[in-house]
Order: structure tokens, then C-alpha cells, then sequence
């Protein structure tokens, strides 16, 4: 089976946003709906400017490429992770970590950490080490996760799981050591942001994987699995507010602490996080029921197979997808106050999470 590589990946998904539609304006490939963001008159592509003179007016505006954004982002942080992890003695833990950390994948969290960053006046340079940090967790989250002692998977990003190639002994401590560089990475390699700002961020990664975080919802999320459960809606929220979305509500706010923003910012950039966090895994939940393996580079199915309650089992295929719509909506409200042309890669981005197709 063909590992899809970050750029197939992406151009394939936002594929579908190409065709025309009367009610919505499209850019690029992401729909943005007109009201998205305050403006004296409605947003309708990205070369509109609030006011702008009839000099201006002749002046032709650069336009926001998502697909050239990602890539570019997607770049500086694959090199970055390529040269944090390189292989050294001894080689089999440090190939072991390479192999799932390097496997491709979406690298979403890091995007959104940069992002974050710039949003708020910071450069990208900043927020590169814990844009690596948050991909190095998030990584160590999926070796662990695929344990036979969690969820039991065989197949991640179109490959076989870590501890299938290398053994669980190695795949465990590939995860733990993936997890104690992270913060070692951002503690020596963050460079030109204020030491405050640096611990601060430690602090909201340390905070957003552990027990009121990652490790949290994993806990409830293994308990409430099997047939003899009874899951409600409030329930299933804690598990993913914790398990997926901790993650990339930290990937946001440390992108915003290290790129200078001020508390109110971080605030409402943590709200928006939240819920694209929750909305991600709302989609996780129907590509699980709609897609396959092949499609999604990892087993399908799993979910209903465990009898795992999930959003389509709760509320219904067409329920979970409005939900998920509403979730979007609700999200880029957030960036309402931010400045319009430098929140175009947030909305983007969440444009992206509730419409990707793996």
C-alpha cells in the first residue's frame, strides 16, 4: 500500500472544494463564508480590503495560497524534525522514532502552532521548535495508542504501526522518548522569545497531555469501551475535549504565547482551538463509518468493531455532520477580532479539518 505523502494528502482533500456554489464564496479550494470576520463590507475573496483608495484599488493585491502555505510551513518543519532526530547511538531506538515521527501525516498541529504565532504579529522562526514539540507528542500519542494494550491497530499513515516493525518493548520507549525530547526540544532550541513566555509554553504542553488532558480522555475513552457501557453526549465530549482536542488547544496557545500575544488573544485563540479539537475528531468519527482503509491509511471500521461509542452511533450520520458544521461556524467567530488577512491561514485551517477526506 502507497504511503500518500503530505502534499498528495492535502491537494486530495481540498480537492473538493473546487467546484462553484451560489451561496458560498470560494478561495483557492477552502470556503469562507462572508461574515467570518468583521468588515465594513462582506468578505467575498481574499484580495478585498476593508477601504481602500482608487490608487489602491489599481494595485494588484498579493492572494493567500493555502496549498503554497502549507507547503512552505510543512517544509521548515519536516527539516526541522529531520535534523532534531537524527540517528545516533543507540540506532534502533532513534530509527524507531524517525520512522513514525517522519511517516508523513498532516502535521496539522504544527501548522496550527504557526499559525497561531503569526497571527498575533510573531515570525514562524518562533514557534518552529514547539511546532516540532506538539508533532513529536502527538506522535508518541499514536505508537502508544496502537499498543496492543490500547487499541491494538496495525496500520498508521498507510504503514504498519511502530510496534509491529520494531517490537512493543521499542515502540513504548520510542513514544516515551519522542515525549521527553519535546520538551527538551522547546527548552534549548526556541530562540528570540522572552524566558517567561518559553516556560509558559512548557507549562500549557506539560498541562495539555497529562492527567487533565491527553491522558485524561484516553483513561475515560478505554473505560467507556465495550458493549456493557452506556455513553452519553456529555461523556463522549469530556473524552475528546481531553484526548484529541488538549492537543491542538495547546499546538494554538503555545503558537500565541511565543509569538507575543496578549492574554485576551491567547483567550480567544484557546476557544477557537477547542473547537476545531472537538470538531476534529467529530470528522474522525464519520471518515471512520465513510471511508477506508486504503482512503485513510489506517483501519477502518475499528470504532464500530470495539463497539466504541462514537458521534455517527450518538446522534446519526447526518446529526455528527452538523454538528461538525456548526463546531466550524462557532470556531472562526474567535478570530472575529484579529487581523482579517493574517487569520486567513486559521480559517483555512479549520476550513481544512472539517472537510478532509483521511
Amino acid at each position: 500500500m502507497r504511503s500518500m505523502n503530505l502534499v498528495d494528502s492535502w491537494v486530495q482533500t481540498c480537492s473538493i472544494f473546487k467546484q462553484s456554489s451560489p451561496s458560498k464564496s470560494f478561495i483557492g479550494f477552502i470556503t469562507i463564508k462572508p461574515n467570518f470576520i468583521k468588515s465594513k463590507k462582506p468578505i467575498s475573496t481574499f484580495r478585498v480590503s476593508a477601504i481602500v483608495t482608487e490608487e489602491e484599488a489599481r494595485i494588484e493585491k498579493p492572494t493567500f495560497n493555502f496549498n503554497t502555505y502549507v507547503v512552505e510551513k510543512a517544509n521548515f518543519v519536516n527539516k526541522a524534525l529531520d535534523d532534531a532526530v537524527s540517528v545516533k547511538n543507540p540506532p534502533m531506538i532513534h530509527e524507531a522514532m524517525r520512522y513514525s515521527l517522519l511517516a508523513g501525516g498532516k502535521r496539522v498541529r504544527p501548522m496550527l502552532c504557526i499559525a497561531a504565532c503569526e497571527v498575533v504579529g510573531g515570525h514562524h522562526s518562533a514557534a518552529i521548535p514547539a511546532a516540532c514539540a506538539v508533532e513529536m507528542i502527538h506522535t508518541m500519542s499514536l505508537i502508544h495508542d496502537d499498543l496492543p494494550c490500547m487499541d491494538n491497530d496495525d496500520l498508521r499513515r498507510g504503514k504498519p504501526t511502530n510496534h509491529k516493525v520494531f517490537g512493543e518493548d521499542v515502540a513504548v520507549l520510542a513514544g516515551d522518548s519522542l515525549l521527553a525530547f519535546a520538551f527538551e526540544f522547546i527548552a534549548t532550541s526556541t530562540t528570540g522569545v522572552a524566558p517567561n513566555r518559553v516556560l509558559a509554553a512548557v507549562g500549557e504542553l506539560a498541562k495539555a497531555i497529562g492527567t487533565e488532558g491527553l491522558v485524561a480522555g484516553q483513561v475515560v475513552d478505554l473505560s467507556c469501551t465495550g458493549t456493557n457501557t452506556n455513553v452519553g453526549l456529555d461523556t463522549l465530549e469530556f473524552i475528546h475535549i481531553h484526548k484529541t482536542a488538549a492537543l491542538l488547544e495547546a499546538s494554538v496557545v503555545l503558537g500565541a504565547i511565543l509569538g507575543g500575544g496578549s492574554d485576551e488573544q491567547v483567550e480567544k485563540l484557546r476557544m477557537f482551538a477547542r473547537k476545531i479539537g472537538l470538531l476534529f475528531q467529530v470528522v474522525d468519527d464519520i471518515l471512520d463509518v465513510t471511508k477506508s482503509s486504503e482512503e485513510l491509511g489506517k483501519t477502518a471500521g475499528k470504532d464500530l468493531a470495539v463497539d466504541k461509542t462514537t458521534y455517527p452511533k450518538l446522534l446519526g450520520l447526518e446529526k455528527a455532520m452538523e454538528f461538525a458544521e456548526k463546531l466550524n461556524e462557532e470556531a472562526k467567530e474567535q478570530l472575529a477580532e484579529f487581523d482579517r488577512d493574517k487569520a486567513l491561514p486559521l480559517v483555512a485551517l479549520a476550513d481544512y479539518i472539517a472537510h478532509r477526506q483521511n
